[in-house]
């Protein structure tokens, strides 16, 4: 038999299993349209993973690439979709210029990379059921694969004389002079026009009209880097010096008369007794810098084509005028000669001692007075005037000739 207490509990329990059966049947009967994100599947409300793009994108250079080559273009690809938008940018954060193809399936850089340098891509691409997507790619370029560099003249923070050219040496020739003439800038405080004048492929010198003035600075900013002077071979150096120009000596060898006259800050500072070319090895004549000074050096007859005619270990007070070997120096092997005859193989002399230690020598004061870039003069030498190339030797170029040799 069954009591009350019994049918009571049995209709409970009953109740509670049938319940859910009932709130199912509410929730998702057969009418239920679905809403919202229960549409896409989640009871619990969660999205549905968004749609992946069929594009497929290639980036050229690859991603993480190292030591990519700066003169290659960059170029981005696109297979089962169109490119939306390329952007390229460097390590300034400035975007390098590119272009779209017509039917929006590739992309080219059109800018020059930098060598040593980071970059970063990024392209949006949409496929053909319109889904877009983004593809980040970085890499960096490598130091170029044949590369120039200048030797320049003076060093940063010396002090010249008033004729001294700003002198930079390529170690390999420029046929793009004009690319490499305008990534170099010489400037002067104060003021005045500076001009460029190549000699040869080479060789790129700068100067005023009229010798520096005395104190002025003057300042060589090479740059240089990732400049092509010659097909596929760049430059490598940003840099800039500055150096500073001295009080004013410019000198006049008369051998004719077989004197030097040392003029300072305008006015005549010394006068020397001097022996210069004989009539069988006369000396350039023009106006000639002081490149070089050497307390003593040895100077051989084989070394400048004149055969076994002298060879001296040790001649004292020598400054380079010329790179064909012409000095002004000491002389303490003759004697009865200065001021009276010229007996050199070129070059001109003043008397001197041995070993350089006697101050008071003519070659001595001369030498201890001077400084590089200071200007001798060589006039009455016998000889045609000295070429312009051949050591500093521009000035003997009027200025219109030398503006002729700028390349920009």
């Amino acid at each position: 038999m069954t009591t009350a207490a019994q049918w009571t509990r049995r209709s409970v329990v009953a109740g509670m299993v049938g319940t859910p059966v009932l709130l199912v049947a509410a929730c998702s009967g057969p009418d239920s349209k679905g809403s919202g994100d229960g549409a896409n599947g989640g009871r619990d409300g969660a999205s549905a993973p968004a749609k992946v793009t069929k594009a497929t994108v290639t980036v050229t250079p690859k991603n993480g690439a190292t030591g990519a080559d700066m003169t290659a273009p960059v170029t981005v690809r696109v297979a089962l979709g169109t490119l939306e938008s390329v952007s390229l940018t460097g390590p300034d954060g400035k975007q390098i210029p590119g272009q779209l193809s017509a039917d929006r399936t590739s992309w080219t850089s059109s800018g020059r990379l930098a060598s040593s340098s980071s970059y970063k891509l990024a392209a949006v691409s949409k496929d053909t059921e319109g889904t877009t997507g983004t593809t980040a790619s970085g890499f960096s370029t490598g130091r170029p694969v044949k590369a120039f560099v200048g030797t320049f003249n003076p060093d940063h923070g010396t002090t010249v004389g008033v004729g001294m050219p700003v002198t930079i040496t390529f170690d390999n020739a420029i046929t793009d002079k004009a690319a490499v003439q305008k990534a170099v800038t010489v400037t002067a405080e104060p003021p005045v026009e500076i001009v460029g004048h190549w000699f040869g492929d080479n060789r790129l010198d700068f100067r005023p009209q009229e010798y520096w003035k005395p104190g002025t600075r003057v300042t060589l900013t090479l740059a240089l880097k990732d400049v092509e002077g010659a097909k596929g071979r760049f430059g490598t150096q940003a840099r800039t010096v500055s150096f500073t120009i001295g009080r004013s000596q410019t000198s006049v060898a008369d051998l004719a008369s077989h004197q030097l006259t040392v003029t300072r800050d305008g006015e005549v500072a010394q006068t020397f007794p001097i022996s210069g070319g004989s009539p069988e090895h006369t000396t350039w004549a023009g106006k000639m810098v002081i490149s070089e000074k050497l307390l003593q050096t040895r100077m051989d007859s084989r070394t400048v084509n004149l055969g076994g005619e002298y060879d001296i270990a040790d001649v004292p007070h020598a400054q380079r005028l010329t790179t064909s070997g012409t000095f002004i120096h000491g002389n303490y092997w003759s004697s009865g000669i200065f001021g009276n005859e010229n007996t050199s193989h070129g070059c001109v002399g003043l008397q001197d001692a041995k070993g350089a230690g006697d101050p008071s020598t003519p070659a001595a004061k001369f030498y201890n007075s001077s400084m590089v870039g200071d200007v001798v003069e060589v006039i009455n030498s016998g000889d045609r005037t000295v070429s312009p190339a051949n050591g500093l030797n521009g000035w003997n170029l009027d200025w219109t000739s030398w503006k002729a040799g700028s390349a920009v």
